[in-house]
């Protein structure tokens, strides 16, 4: 089976992750099998965020995303989570592309395109999958359809295609449904991004003072019935009606919990880095 270089399908330890990720279906490249296969990476694979909060950089090659998220039990950020998902999806031999989004989170203004999703093309059709949002991420692909909706679990999502205007270029929107109307997740265009793109945007995303991720922990994890959040020392659960219920977790419990909660298993000396971030 050919693979495409820049995705990295050749050197991937295919048996490793799909063990990771609990897989053992059919691996032919149809769309049941990626349904599958980005339903199983989810519920395998917490988000987080926790390199930068340790002191560490986040390295996208394949090697150490192997180690980190394959070998050692940990998760990881978009970045991290759909260049992985995309080197099994080019191994298995699906036609697959990167595109890069605008995160929204319900607001209009223009945000950098910092977000990693995938495009792929199957039997003439294109889907987005994209394991690597977080809380509120899709739980199974979507067809690029404008208008398209899809119920996953409790939670709907749907996806709206906008014409350019003179403030904001045109974009596709993936949303989902809340307790009392749409809620636009990120906007993202067509044209076509590769790892090394994502290298670059990635320098900004853990090292810049404004990223979201440089000064505060940040682990999601999403499921068909509940969506958990852990901010800081916030734990937060959501439920498809809009209830939130949200309690502070001591820097002791933080380990504890990353692990029950979000399935992130941490080295002795990471976990006591989290406590001690968490202490300053």
């Amino acid at each position: 089976m050919t693979t495409n270089a820049a995705w990295g399908g050749e050197q991937l330890d295919l048996e490793a992750y799909l063990a990771r990720i609990g897989y053992e279906g059919d691996r032919r490249p149809t769309l049941k099998t990626l349904r599958a296969l980005h339903a199983a990476h989810l519920s395998s694979i917490g988000f987080e965020n926790l390199e930068i909060v340790v002191g560490r950089p986040v390295l996208l090659d394949l090697e150490s995303l192997q180690a980190k998220m394959v070998e050692q039990g940990r998760g990881g950020y978009c970045y991290e989570q759909n260049l992985l998902y995309a080197a099994a999806l080019d191994r298995l031999g699906f036609r697959i592309s990167g595109l890069c989004a605008r995160t929204r989170m319900g607001e209009r203004r223009i945000r950098p395109a910092t977000h990693a999703l995938l495009k792929v093309q199957l039997d003439g059709e294109d889907w987005i999958t994209d394991v690597g949002f977080g809380a509120e991420g899709l739980l199974e692909p979507l067809p690029l359809r404008d208008g398209v909706e899809s119920h996953q679990g409790e939670w709907a999502f749907g996806l709206v295609h906008e014409k350019e205007t003179e403030t904001a270029p045109e974009t596709w929107v993936l949303r989902t449904r809340h307790a009392d109307d749409w809620f636009d997740l990120y906007a993202f265009g067509t044209e076509r991004r590769f790892p090394v793109d994502y290298a670059v945007f990635n320098h900004y995303i853990s090292t810049h003072p404004r990223s979201p991720f440089t000064g505060q922990m940040v682990v999601q994890r999403p499921s068909r019935d509940l969506r958990r959040t852990l901010i800081g020392r916030e734990y937060a659960v959501t439920r498809p009606d809009g209830t939130r219920e949200a309690r502070e977790v001591s820097p002791q419990d933080l380990p504890d919990l990353l692990a029950t909660e979000f399935g992130i298993t941490l080295s002795a000396a990471d976990a006591q880095a989290v406590v001690t971030f968490h202490e300053r």
